[in-house]
């Protein structure tokens, strides 16, 4: 009896379509960083917003997510928003496997915010910090400018459904300088440890987390992690949400660090760190990841 595996075993198809599709994907990043670091950029962003988007569905996801959240906004607005969004979801992507460039050209952007005097001297007394985002701007923009000032930031991250592309896309967060743990049991134990020694970790909360409490996100029930409020609690550290607000030019960053969240209990901090989020996403709606599934009904039992 033949061993083979049949192209119609499930697993098989499953494992030979994240293949192929990582090849895909590893054709245009490397084709794209052939490029000049402006000229990437720009062709990354744009093939996202115009070609990759539409036709994986990012598209029709960011339209549902805006016909949700703001459904009298008038539906060209919600386009346009949609459609900058994929061109920032592209340059986002290609920045980040720019492990050369674009750390180098963070390395000297200014850090503003009343949180950067609050990191400092946690890290100065040998205090842990949590760093909190979302999927806003470049998130990792500040990590590395953070990095690039002799910070110790470590980073959380969940792993993709592709294996073959997760492993190289670990790899581009690692380039950046600093930790990277897995979320799971995996990543535990060293994300713990990191912090314990005094170590600063960033985490990103705004994804949908099954069986997670919900909170208020633009005016929304959001099933929402507390990690990061209960971490900051447990191990003393200043919670600070901290974002990389993508400028004109397309190209440069604001990157800023909020006020500590006030310690008090999970809830009211993550709830805090929820609006915070929200209150950057109304001022820049182009700049968040409408792409993904934030607002799911809850799997019955």
């Amino acid at each position: 009896m033949s061993t083979a595996r049949s192209s119609k075993d499930p697993s098989f198809a499953r494992k030979s379509g994240h293949y192929v599709s990582n090849l895909l994907i590893v054709g245009l990043i490397r084709l794209a960083l052939t490029l000049p670091y402006a000229r990437r950029v720009r062709f990354m962003g744009w093939m996202v917003e115009r070609v990759i988007g539409p036709l994986a569905g990012y598209r029709r996801s960011a339209l549902d997510n805006l016909e949700l959240v703001w459904p009298d906004t008038p539906r060209a607005d919600r386009e346009r928003i949609a459609a900058a969004c994929l061109n920032n979801v592209g340059r986002t992507f290609i920045e980040n496997y720019s492990s050369d460039d674009f750390p180098e050209r963070m390395a000297g952007n200014p850090l503003t915010g009343p949180g950067v005097a609050a990191l400092e001297e946690a890290a100065k007394d040998g205090r842990p910090v949590v760093l909190v985002t979302g999927h806003f701007g470049n998130y990792e923009a500040t990590r590395a400018a953070l990095v690039a000032r002799g910070f110790d930031i470590g980073g959380l991250y969940r792993d993709m459904k592709n294996p073959y592309f997760n492993a190289h896309y670990v790899k581009t967060m690692e380039a950046f300088g600093g930790p990277v743990f897995p979320q799971g049991r995996r990543g535990t134990a060293g994300f713990v440890r990191h912090l314990k020694d005094g170590g600063q970790l960033v985490l990103l909360f705004d994804q949908h987390v099954f069986g997670a409490p919900t909170f208020d996100f633009l005016g929304q029930p959001a099933n929402t992690a507390m990690s990061a409020a209960e971490l900051a609690l447990r191990y003393d550290a200043p919670l600070i949400p901290f974002y990389a607000v993508r400028q004109p030019d397309g190209l440069s960053f604001e990157t800023t660090l909020e006020a500590p969240v006030p310690p008090t209990d999970p809830e009211t901090m993550t709830q805090a760190i929820t609006d915070s989020l929200a209150a950057r996403v109304r001022a820049h709606p182009e700049q968040w990841f409408w792409v993904h599934r934030r607002w799911r009904p809850e799997k019955k039992p």
